[in-house]
């Protein structure tokens, strides 16, 4: 077919996706093996491959390529790649130059600063860099709101999962809100008289790595693409070709990094299964944040936590960490079921992790909108903790809202992510159930595959050929439907 245009399109954002490929890499590196006085100039080395690629998208001869590549005669998946790519020209060409590169040299900062003004609980010292970064959000938020006609808050959000709006979210929430304090209410009780064995350590880093390197392979892991390191906070970085994931570990608690291992490498698989003859264009990305944690909360919440699944690796956890009764299957199932409020987003338990999620939403939609200021957190924080989880955080910034990484890199927009992830993961998971009735015996003996070949069909190689909404309807047969998010937690906790 002849589609010059198209063609000019597919090599730029080639190039982009190169560029980015470096940008990646060095991010990762920036948070897990660089040294602290490399810090500068990498952010400045950043923030200059950020102009050039924002150069790139604003070249004066794209939208002439964009409209001209509309008349092509494209096929399904052009036409889908070319909607993603119209998508990366609008919201990067309404951003000026200058406020690129500030963002990057600000968040930057911030977010390296955060790393010991976190483990000091010193808010005074972060809010001096954090101020900038929320300046620059809300500028940015101002700027991509105005373009698309809808609030600043959601233009942010927009940029993580695509068409979700303030009124969907608060729509889910506000139901959760509904029905989640008299559901943990109940689980307390129920678990209270339901004795468990803690795990006795302490448990070496070095056994550990290789317990989490052992369950990686299980779950399908390509090590030959990517690789396990550590970090302040775990993430999952780097690009399709190159995966590289990280944990945290605590020689008192393995349980901690072990889940996080699980949780990563279901954010590594995705990555790694994305279509390989499109993977360096918009269309061959993953589609959404939302679907992106799904896919790390189906391998950690819907897999990881289910009894079948533990009863496979309680072999593995004691030949790595040695053997104690608390390793035992039945154990492990109470263990990693365990319903107990803490101040911990990452290491909370599955029924409590959504009002975490709604507590920073709530926050960081007020705070972009205008609403709160950047001083204003910390007391919004404590109020919220206390009304939704019970739990007292008055004067410990470092366990409160100094515990994420996502606002001092200036991430505004990505909490709900989580739970829509948890939501979609949950429907996902009773899709395979459906097709595998069997399924929990087949986990239980080693046999993964009817999960990983539903994933891949339905999710992985899909990228980003349509809209979130259409790709959960194409494979489920219905819409995000969030009663199977609250049916998951009242039959594994009731």
């Amino acid at each position: 077919m002849n589609t010059p245009a198209y063609t000019a399109l597919t090599h730029t954002f080639t190039r982009l996706y190169r560029l980015g490929h470096l940008g990646a890499l060095a991010g990762w590196d920036q948070a897990a093996m660089m040294p602290p006085k490399g810090n500068a100039a990498r952010g400045a080395a950043l923030a200059e491959l950020q102009v050039v690629m924002h150069q790139m998208l604003a070249d004066v001869r794209l939208p002439g390529l964009l409209q001209s590549a509309s008349a092509e005669p494209l096929d399904a998946l052009q036409q889908a790649n070319l909607h993603e790519m119209r998508r990366d020209w609008t919201l990067s060409t309404c951003l000026p130059e200058r406020l690129v590169q500030a963002q990057s040299l600000a968040t930057s900062r911030c977010e390296h600063a955060w790393r010991s003004q976190r483990q000091n609980n010193d808010w005074t010292g972060f809010l001096g860099n954090f101020r900038e970064v929320v300046n620059n959000a809300r500028e940015e938020a101002q700027i991509l709101s105005q373009a698309q006609g809808i609030s600043p808050f959601d233009a942010l959000m927009d940029k993580y999962e695509p068409g979700s709006r303030s009124a969907d979210i608060d729509t889910l929430f506000d139901d959760v809100k509904t029905w989640l304090p008299d559901l943990v209410q109940q689980v307390l009780a129920k678990q209270a008289s339901e004795p468990v064995l803690a795990p006795v350590g302490p448990f070496p880093v070095e056994q550990q790595r290789a317990l989490g390197v052992d369950l990686m392979g299980l779950l399908g892991f390509d090590f030959e693409g990517g690789r396990l390191d550590v970090s302040a906070h775990p993430f999952c970085g780097g690009v399709p070709e190159d995966v590289r994931i990280t944990t945290r570990y605590t020689e008192a608690d393995f349980m901690r990094s072990m889940m996080g291992v699980v949780h990563e490498t279901g954010h590594a698989r995705y990555e790694q299964n994305l279509p390989a003859d499109t993977r360096h264009l918009p269309v061959g990305r993953a589609r959404s944040m939302g679907l992106h944690e799904s896919q790390s909360l189906l391998f950690e919440m819907q897999l990881g936590r289910s009894a079948a699944f533990l009863q496979l690796i309680a072999p593995r956890i004691a030949l790595h960490l040695g053997h104690q009764a608390a390793f035992e299957a039945d154990n492990l199932a109470r263990l990693y079921t365990r319903v107990q409020p803490g101040l911990i987003r990452v290491d909370a338990d599955e029924l409590t992790y959504p009002a975490h999620v709604i507590l920073r939403y709530e926050i960081e939609r007020d705070l972009i909108n205008g609403l709160m200021a950047p001083e204003d957190i910390p007391a919004q924080w404590d109020q919220k903790m206390g009304q939704y989880l019970g739990l007292d955080t008055r004067g410990n910034v470092k366990d409160g809202c100094l515990q994420d990484i996502h606002w001092p890199s200036g991430s505004f927009g990505y909490f709900p992510s989580y739970t829509l992830g948890a939501m979609y993961a949950a429907q996902f998971f009773a899709c395979i159930r459906r097709a595998h009735p069997d399924l929990d015996t087949r986990v239980a003996t080693g046999d993964l595959s009817p999960i990983f070949d539903w994933l891949q069909q339905h999710i992985w190689q899909q990228a980003s050929r349509r809209p979130t909404q259409d790709l959960v309807l194409q494979a489920t047969g219905e819409k995000l439907n969030p009663q199977h998010f609250r049916s998951h937690l009242e039959q594994r906790y009731l």
